[in-house]
C-alpha cells in the first residue's frame, strides 16, 4: 500500500500545488507590473523635479551674484580680491555650467537640449566677456569703458541666461504636467487591466477549484455511496479505481476489505447450511431408531397374535416410509413424496394408537408437481400426535391440508388435541423465533427446528405459524414458495 502510494504521487497535492499557481503567479506578476509602473512614474517625477530644483537655484541667484561679483572687478580690481575674490565669477561660471552640463546629458526632449545648449553656449560667452573685463580693469584709464561693458555685455548675458534658465523652468513644469496628466491615463490604464486580470484570476481560479475539488469529493462520494451499499449487505458492490491519486488507495483498500467480508459471510452462511443440515441429519437420527423400535414391537406383536396380513401391510408401510426418508439423499422432493411420508408415518401409528387416532389428508392434486423440503410436514404431524392427542382423552384427528394462494403454498396441521393456554401458546412462539430455549419441551425444539431450516433454504419470509385453544386443539400453519 505504501509502495502504491510512493508510485502515484501526491496526485492531490500536485493539484492543489496548481491551484495555489494558478493564483499567486498572475497575482504575484501583477504586483510586480504595478510596482514597476508607480517606480518609473517616481523616477520620471523626480527627474523633472530634480530638473527644475537645479535650474531654479541659478534662476534666482545667479544674475545678482555674478552682476555684483563683477561690479566689484570693474570698480575697484584692487579690492575685488578682499571683496569677493577675482576667481568668484568664474566659480560662479564653471558650477552653473557643470550643472547645466548634467541637466544636458539628462534631457530626454529636443526642446530641452536646445534650450540648455542656449544656455550653455551663454556661459560661455560670459567667460570671454568676463576675461576681457578683467584684463582692462587692470589698465588705467579703461574704468568708464569697463563700466559700459558691464552693462552691455556682463547684464545683458546674465539676463538672457536668466530668461532661457526660467523658459527651461517652465518648460519643465509644463512637462511635470503633462507627466500628471499621463500618470492619470497610466493609473486608468492599469487598472483596468488590473480588474482584467484579477477578474481572470478570479475566473481561473473558481473553475480550477471547482474542478479540483469535484475531483476530491466526487471520487469520496462515490467510495461513500459503495460503503453504504456494503454496510446493507451487498459486498458485491466494488469501488472505481480508474483515478490515480491518493483515493485510488481507499478504493483498493476498500475492494479488498468488502470482498474478503463477503467471502466470509458466504462461509459463514455455507457454514450455517451445514450446520443445519447436520442438525437435521442428528435429529432424523434420534426420530428414526425410537420410531423403528416402536414399530419392529408393533409388528412382533401382532406376529405373535397371528396378524400376518396386518404385519405384511405394516412392514410395506415401513418400507416406503423410509424409502422417503433416504430420497437417495435428496434434500428436495415433491409434495406427492412428501404426502406419501407422512399417510405412511399415520398409518404406522394408527396401528399403536387405533383407538385414539384418526387422520385425514386433503392435499390437492394439483400441488403434487411442487416441490419442497424433505421432513417439512412429518415432524408437525408428530408433534400433533404426542403432543396434542395423546394428552386428550378420547378419540383424536389430525387433519392435514394443502392450498396455493398468491405465488404460495400454504399448509396446515389442525388436531383437536389439547391445545395450550395463551402464556404456553406466546412461549413456544417465541421458540419457534428463537427468542427463547426450552430444553425439557422437546416439542419446542422441533417446531424451532422446522421452521429455522425453511427459513434458511426458502428465506425470511417463509416459515410457520401456530395458533392454539385450550381443550380445543391446535393449527400448525407452513408457508413456502411455489418451487417446481
Amino acid at each position: 500500500m505504501v509502495r502504491l502510494m510512493k508510485k502515484k504521487g501526491s496526485s492531490l497535492q500536485k493539484r492543489l500545488y496548481m491551484l495555489v499557481v494558478v493564483c499567486l503567479v498572475p497575482l504575484t506578476v501583477l504586483i510586480v507590473y504595478l510596482l514597476l509602473l508607480v517606480n518609473r512614474f517616481s523616477d520620471r517625477y523626480n527627474t523633472i523635479a530634480d530638473n527644475i530644483t537645479m535650474a531654479n537655484k541659478y534662476s534666482i541667484n545667479f544674475k545678482e551674484d555674478m552682476d555684483y561679483s563683477m561690479y566689484i572687478v570693474v570698480v575697484n580690481m584692487e579690492r575685488a580680491k578682499d571683496l569677493v575674490g577675482t576667481r568668484q565669477p568664474h566659480t560662479l561660471i564653471d558650477g552653473a555650467r557643470e550643472n547645466f552640463r548634467i541637466l544636458y546629458r539628462l534631457a530626454d526632449s529636443e526642446h530641452a537640449r536646445s534650450q540648455l545648449d542656449g544656455i550653455l553656449r551663454c556661459l560661455n560667452t560670459l567667460e570671454d566677456r568676463v576675461e576681457e573685463i578683467e584684463a582692462d580693469a587692470q589698465v588705467s584709464g579703461a574704468y568708464d569703458e569697463n563700466l559700459e561693458r558691464l552693462d552691455l555685455n556682463i547684464r545683458v548675458l546674465t539676463e538672457l541666461i536668466q530668461e532661457q534658465i526660467q523658459e527651461y523652468i517652465y518648460f519643465e513644469t509644463t512637462r511635470l504636467e503633462t507627466l500628471r496628466d499621463g500618470i492619470r491615463s497610466d493609473v486608468s490604464a492599469a487598472l483596468r487591466t488590473s480588474i482584467f486580470i484579477f477578474a481572470a484570476i478570479l475566473l481561473g481560479a473558481v473553475l480550477l477549484s471547482r474542478m479540483i475539488m469535484t475531483g476530491i469529493t466526487e471520487p469520496i462520494r462515490r467510495l461513500s455511496e459503495a460503503t453504504k451499499q456494503a454496510g446493507s449487505g451487498d459486498f458485491a458492490v466494488r469501488a472505481q479505481e480508474d483515478s490515480d491519486d491518493e483515493l485510488t488507495v481507499l478504493n483498493v483498500s476498500f475492494n479488498r476489505m468488502v470482498e474478503k467480508i463477503g467471502n466470509l459471510v458466504e462461509d459463514i452462511r455455507i457454514e450455517q447450511i451445514n450446520l443445519r443440515q447436520t442438525e437435521l441429519k442428528v435429529l432424523q437420527a434420534q426420530i428414526n431408531p425410537h420410531f423403528l423400535y416402536n414399530t419392529l414391537d408393533s409388528i412382533i406383536w401382532l406376529a405373535e397374535a397371528g396378524e400376518k396380513e396386518q404385519v405384511v401391510q405394516m412392514v410395506t408401510t415401513l418400507s416406503d416410509f423410509f424409502r422417503t426418508t433416504l430420497s437417495k439423499g435428496r434434500d428436495y422432493i415433491s409434495i406427492q413424496e412428501e404426502e406419501m411420508h407422512i399417510r405412511s408415518y399415520l398409518q404406522i401409528q394408527q396401528f399403536r394408537y387405533r383407538d385414539i387416532l384418526k387422520y385425514d389428508i386433503q392435499i390437492p392434486k394439483e400441488l403434487n408437481q411442487y416441490s419442497i423440503l424433505k421432513l417439512t410436514l412429518q415432524p408437525l404431524v408428530e408433534n400433533a400426535l404426542y403432543h396434542g392427542i395423546k394428552n386428550k382423552r378420547g378419540l383424536g384427528h389430525i387433519r392435514i391440508t394443502g392450498r396455493k394462494e398468491e405465488g404460495q403454498i400454504i399448509f396446515c396441521v389442525h388436531d383437536n388435541g389439547i391445545g395450550m393456554k395463551p402464556e404456553r401458546l406466546e412461549h413456544v412462539r417465541k421458540l419457534i423465533c428463537g427468542e427463547q430455549e426450552d430444553t425439557e419441551n422437546p416439542s419446542g425444539f422441533g417446531l424451532f427446528n422446522v421452521n429455522q431450516r425453511l427459513q434458511l433454504n426458502y428465506g425470511m419470509t417463509y416459515g410457520i405459524g401456530i395458533e392454539s385453544t385450550y381443550q380445543e386443539g391446535t393449527v400448525v400453519t407452513v408457508t413456502i414458495p411455489i418451487v417446481n
